[in-house]
């Protein structure tokens, strides 16, 4: 595998850059939450600017919210001055282009603002490139999108690589071609959205530990029930098949039920006495008991996903259990890599997620990469 890095770009001094970034961060109340994403992309920006490169940074944002304040907390986590251009493309960035400096930089308003850029539009994507010199990707996170600032803008511009991005594909392959045991843990909620991934780790791993609202659809496929737990039809289908297609797939065996999901009373049961009212919640001791006895062995550990409702703190010990041993497992005894929103979040409750090798940025891709289906933001840069 290839990688077309900006660290390869000959020339690069004084270049104007147009940077897609991922800080599609949360907000309250206009107030950014975890600046986590804006921090991660730090590295890429600071080698640019070495470079006396002007830069324009562009990302989208979520819920209609407007990427001002992400300009001013890049100039204090920067030091410098970041100008906010207001728009995506047009005058206002033209005009804000020109009277920039070596060294500059300018972040462009919410992409999704503009209706084209979901549409993978051609006309949108030349209007981004129109003002720059090359086109960096160092948006891991939204590279599986099909979008004109991740896929058609690499038409109007030489493409490379940005340093977060980098170290993304280098770490998620090395899990692709894990030291084995291989040991892949699993959970969350939709389990369409992790068939590519199960079917290809399933022909790697030693043991696949299902958690989480994913558990509840294998748990119905071999016929126990499940109460009022998060689950469906087409969903236990679809574990069904994978059930009867691989065998190293392991399932809870004791689980935390309530009636209600924000129920400070709840009970630990087998996974065959689940009553008609209840639902499951978390994994229980004896399968904590049982997926550690599986990572111990690991040399490699890939984590996805939530193994219980652990925003409630009455069942978050199944999923931050899980959590600290895969952190103490990894940089030494394991090569330990762990992706998506909720797992980080439970990482940082534990307060270990520094000993984790690599916590990817991206979710949804993270599982596209891993699931080996196409990712168009890297189409041309990753060979």
């Amino acid at each position: 595998m290839k990688i077309k890095s900006i660290r390869q770009v000959k020339n690069l001094a004084g270049k104007i850059v147009f940077l897609r970034a991922d800080l599609n961060v949360g907000f309250k109340k206009a107030a950014i939450k975890d600046d986590y994403k804006i921090v991660m992309i730090l590295p890429t920006i600071r080698f640019l600017l070495r470079h006396s490169c002007r830069l324009i940074i562009a990302t989208h944002l979520n819920k209609g919210n407007t990427a001002k304040p992400l300009a001013k907390r890049l100039a204090e986590l920067l030091g410098r001055k970041v100008l906010f251009a207001g728009a995506c493309v047009g005058p206002k960035v033209i005009k804000a282009l020109s009277e920039a400096r070596a060294g500059d930089i300018m972040l462009l308003e919410n992409l999704r603002f503009d209706s084209r850029e979901k549409k993978n539009d051609k006309r949108f994507a030349k209007e981004l490139a129109a003002p720059a010199d090359i086109y960096v990707n160092d948006a891991f996170a939204v590279s599986h999108r099909e979008h004109a600032s991740v896929s058609a803008i690499k038409r109007y511009l030489p493409s490379y690589a940005g340093l977060l991005l980098e170290k993304e594909i280098l770490n998620l392959t090395r899990v692709l071609k894990p030291k084995l045991p291989l040991i892949s843990i699993v959970g969350g909620a939709k389990i369409e959205t992790k068939i590519a991934l199960l079917n290809n780790l399933a022909k790697k791993s030693h043991r696949i530990l299902i958690g989480g609202a994913l558990a509840n659809n294998f748990i119905a496929a071999h016929g126990f029930k499940i109460g009022r737990s998060l689950a469906d039809k087409t969903s236990i289908n679809l574990a069904s098949a994978l059930v009867k297609k691989y065998k190293n797939i392991i399932l809870p065996v004791d689980v935390l039920v309530a009636k209600k999901m924000n129920s400070a009373s709840f009970q630990v049961k087998p996974v065959n006495q689940v009553k008609a009212d209840e639902m499951i919640l978390d994994i229980g001791p004896r399968t904590v008991k049982l997926f550690v006895s599986f990572i111990r062995q690991a040399k490699t550990i890939i984590w996805n996903g939530p193994l219980g409702y652990f925003e409630n703190i009455h069942f978050k010990h199944g999923t931050l259990s899980i959590a600290r041993l895969v952190a103490a497992r990894s940089t030494g005894e394991a090569y330990g890599v762990a992706g998506g929103g909720e797992t980080i979040e439970a990482l940082r409750q534990t307060k270990m997620e520094h000993y984790i090798d690599w916590v990817s940025t991206g979710g949804g891709a993270m599982l596209t990469f891993l699931g080996g289906e196409k990712m168009p933001g890297l189409k041309g840069i990753v060979k």
